[in-house]
């Protein structure tokens, strides 16, 4: 059974947890397997079929029915997705000693990610990203030449799409396949401020190994599209403490620094006698409480 939370508020003990975790979810989204060659018909009754929708998910805020779908394979690996935000609700997998756990943050209800305390604290759990994954400095940006205005979200920024972004729309959700799920939105000219009508699909897809995820997008006009998906992870099992004795490591000499407004400078700095040298395996908190700007400047 996963871990039922109670509020936002049980996944954030404190605001470092947030990048803590982030950042272990990078790395397992890292992981590179061999592609599945057997037959479609083994693979269909190894992986199964799409689940039905869940009528226990109901309906958003403004009426919308909302579905959530189930991807299994031979291993017992499980990936719970809803077409609300083209969202990850569980990843359930192994571990090295065959226990099973459900190793992403989510809630088991549609009312988890509609409440005001969720809204309130934006935590992104799970959810695609877009139409732009990070932030734009006084949202505003050029283009062509001209000045494009979007809404902001994050004072004084424009923060992953901003006020209504893809992790709060429902998306259409159809069978590709035997073992995946495509998730699809249009998201119109001028919405949120962007130009161009824009077609964004996202294949979710459940291999022996992995969960493998497949972004497209099409535009009728010149725009900025960057899409990511936001999933918090902790190998010990969703809800149970924090990962900051995770073992990490990355393979990556640099770091792109931020300001005070978490804006990227631009600038890549050498991790090299940094909190964020994980060229070797370190625990994730081990450096966490250092005085450093881009820790205080990220709240850990």
């Amino acid at each position: 059974m996963r871990a039922k939370p109670k509020s936002v508020a049980d996944f954030f003990p404190a605001a470092r947890l947030t990048i803590a975790a982030f950042a272990t979810g990078l790395l397992l989204a890292s992981l590179i397997f061999q592609p599945n060659t057997k037959p479609a018909e083994e693979q269909a009754k190894q992986h199964g079929q799409l689940g039905v929708p869940d009528p226990a998910w109901g309906h958003t805020p403004d009426g919308d029915p909302v579905e959530i779908h189930s991807l299994r394979n031979a291993k017992g690996m499980e990936a719970r997705i809803t077409n609300y935000g083209a969202t990850i609700v569980g990843l359930t997998t192994p571990d090295r000693s065959g226990h099973f756990a459900d190793v992403v943050l989510g809630f088991d209800s549609i009312g988890g990610y509609t409440s005001r305390a969720y809204l309130r604290e934006s935590p992104y759990f799970g959810a695609v990203i877009g139409r732009y994954a990070n932030r734009i400095n006084n949202g505003r940006f050029a283009l062509n030449g001209d000045m494009i205005s979007l809404n902001i979200n994050n004072r004084p920024s424009h923060l992953h799409g901003g006020l209504r972004g893809f992790d709060k729309v429902v998306w259409e959700g159809k069978p590709s396949g035997n073992a995946s799920l495509q998730l699809s939105y249009e998201s119109k000219h001028g919405q949120e401020g962007y130009p161009s009508n824009l077609r964004v699909t996202v294949n979710y897809t459940l291999t022996d190994d992995a969960l493998e995820i497949e972004y497209n997008a099409r535009t009728d006009q010149d725009t900025i599209v960057n899409l990511t998906n936001h999933s918090y992870f902790n190998l010990k099992r969703a809800g149970e403490g924090n990962v900051l004795e995770h073992e990490l490591q990355l393979n990556a000499d640099r770091f792109t620094s931020v300001d005070a407004n978490l804006i990227p400078t631009g600038e890549l700095r050498s991790v090299k006698g940094t909190p964020f040298d994980f060229t070797n395996p370190v625990t994730i908190g081990a450096r966490i409480e250092e005085r450093d700007e881009q820790l205080i400047f990220g709240k850990g």
